[in-house]
């Protein structure tokens, strides 16, 4: 994946294979140490005093091996550049952190920044595959991205092979967009195949993107092949992925064409053609860049909450932020649904009892359910001091006709301020709000809204993570939503209702 608020992409070059040596890997531009971080703090994993982007799941050596693109932000202080580091874990709750796998090049180096790519174990290695960009080589009148390789037979210890370096051919694609290579194994044609972020150099110039794909039968020599996938929709199609599950295929890819989200297509054959499920996303804006992997039971999938800018509500989106992990569930039809990890859910095993208050401050002791009758109005019950890391659940039985219920979180005692996470059976949706808004243009921040069939009497399971000023929240084990609360510090948390009536059950707050 590129980082489209400084890099810019454009051009074509011709495919280019060269026969070099392997060459062990360097890192003169690095003032760091490989295992240089001071240990991690945060429950939602980010490197301590840097950022992480575009995790590459491996499943290898019995843990979740990621992999991930790290940046200090502080080209000052560390230079410029970014390095793959990785971390494992078998629970996505507790993280070995084993330091810098692939350390960036120089500036006179096709690797200046190591962007995503993918990792396999084939022919008795482990490989790498990942795109080295360098936006310097434009003034060379290069390409400033290439599709390379890296092996190691331990995971730890990589070697880079610049002879295996090659670029977009020119007769059909733009030189400066062939990234994210994602390598797998091919059963059905006895190869390996290797799908690429790539554009059409002709065109609607938002709708070039495309998923490329080429085929190799040593890792070392790739034949370009027909396209993958191209539906003339999308500026690119950013770290491609691809599974199966049970009788379907899925294509999953990461877009910012409409929105700022990982998509997915399925299909019953490699070959195509591609549905576009009803609903075709895993997650809102704050959740990017996901791909998946499985432990050979159970498949997730691995994306990153952005920060913004300023520390601020109102900043803008930045590359970068903190590992998410979903579970993803096959549905009967095929399409895929996502819900909380299990070890995530019970990380959160320390249940605190809170007294209920109304809004005219009658208290209502401690309870595990609560009817909130709002005919015409709005009415709320509120709980007490929000933790700042915890897990705030329950499920929710509303009445025909009621607007809208959800959470509050962080609000003032007096209600006024707050966050929401608000349900609108009128829309069948989900939203994330605040109140003082950020803006008056829309009733709630920009793309952070999810889809979901919402009916009167049908029980509506909520749970919630909050992890300082970020958060998540599944809905029935089928719809998750991330997002970013840096304005209100601290608060209480309360339940709401507007125009209806609702009933709030299992009512749990626990800390880890």
């Amino acid at each position: 994946m590129k980082r489209r608020n400084f890099l810019k992409v454009s051009g074509i070059f011709p495919f280019v294979a060269q026969s070099l040596a392997a060459a062990q890997l360097v890192n003169d531009n690095s003032t760091s140490a490989p295992n240089d971080l001071p240990p991690a703090k945060d429950f939602f994993y980010k490197p301590a005093d840097a950022w992480a982007a575009d995790f590459i799941p491996l499943f290898a050596e019995g843990k979740f091996q990621l992999f991930y693109l790290l940046d200090w932000r502080d080209a000052k202080k560390h230079g410029e550049g970014t390095p793959w580091y990785r971390i494992s874990t078998t629970d996505f709750v507790n993280f070995e952190e084993h330091g810098e796998m692939i350390p960036r090049g120089t500036k006179e180096e096709q690797d200046l920044y190591v962007f995503t790519g993918s990792a396999i174990k084939a022919k008795d290695k482990y490989h790498i595959f990942y795109t080295g960009n360098n936006g310097y080589m434009n003034d060379k009148r290069k390409p400033t991205q290439a599709v390379m390789h890296a092996v190691s037979d331990d995971l730890q210890h990589w070697t880079k092979i610049p002879s295996d370096t090659f670029y977009a051919p020119t007769d059909k694609y733009e030189k400066n967009d062939w990234r994210d290579p994602f390598v797998f194994f091919n059963e059905e044609t006895k190869e390996y195949n290797m799908l690429l972020a790539a554009r059409f150099n002709k065109g609607i110039p938002r709708r070039r993107g495309l998923t490329a794909l080429c085929s190799s039968k040593d890792l070392v020599t790739w034949k370009m092949e027909e396209p993958f996938y191209t539906p003339n929709e999308f500026f690119t199609h950013e770290c491609p992925d691809l599974f199966k599950m049970g009788d379907w295929w899925y294509l999953v890819f990461s877009e910012f064409t409409d929105l700022v989200a990982t998509r997915y297509r399925m299909s019953r054959s490699i070959k195509g053609p591609w549905i576009t499920p009803e609903h075709d996303t895993f997650d809102g804006h704050a959740f990017y860049a996901a791909k998946t992997a499985s432990n050979g039971k159970d498949r997730f999938i691995f994306g990153w909450n952005p920060t913004r800018s300023e520390n601020k509500d109102s900043g803008n989106w930045q590359w970068g932020g903190n590992l998410v992990v979903h579970q993803v569930v096959q549905q009967p039809n095929g399409e895929l649904a996502v819900r909380v990890p299990v070890t995530v859910s019970k990380a959160f095993n320390k249940p605190l009892l809170q007294q209920l208050k109304t809004i005219e401050g009658v208290s209502l002791g401690v309870q595990k359910q609560v009817e909130i009758k709002a005919h015409g109005k709005f009415n709320a019950v509120m709980g007490g001091v929000l933790p700042d890391t915890c897990k705030l659940s329950t499920s929710v039985i509303f009445t025909e006709n009621t607007k809208d219920f959800g959470c509050m979180l962080r609000c003032s005692d007096d209600l006024e301020s707050a966050y929401y996470i608000r349900l609108e059976p009128w829309k069948n949706r989900i939203v994330f709000d605040m109140w003082p808004r950020t803006t008056n243009e829309v009733s709630q921040m920009v793309e952070l809204e999810r889809s979901l069939k919402l009916m009167p009497g049908k029980p509506v399971t909520m749970q919630i993570f909050i992890d300082g000023n970020k958060g998540v929240v599944y809905v029935n084990d089928l719809v998750a939503m991330n997002f970013r609360a840096y304005n209100l510090k601290e608060g209480k948390w309360a339940f709401f209702v507007s125009q209806g009536n609702a009933t709030f059950g299992d009512i749990e707050l626990s800390t880890l």
